[in-house]
């Protein structure tokens, strides 16, 4: 099976965290909710962290070709 995007499993773990406050699950399966929860978090998590880091590589690259004189840019 393979990854969802971020925004679904952002709208699965807003799901889960709506039905957990509701009190809609019994025990056994407010666990695996939970438990479900904390997949979908590290993995939001994880893709929010990968995307900061690109933006700040792009930032930077994006500054150093500012930087460069107009000569050294044409090349």
């Amino acid at each position: 099976m393979s990854e969802p995007s971020f925004e679904t499993a952002q709208k699965e773990l807003e799901g889960i965290v709506e039905r957990l406050e509701r009190g809609e699950a019994d025990l056994d399966e407010a666990i695996r909710l939970w438990e479900r929860g904390e997949e979908l978090l590290r993995f939001c998590l994880t893709r929010l962290e990968s995307a900061e880091g690109k933006i700040e590589e792009l930032a930077q690259r994006a500054a150093g070709v500012a930087q460069l004189p107009p000569e050294d840019a044409a090349h």
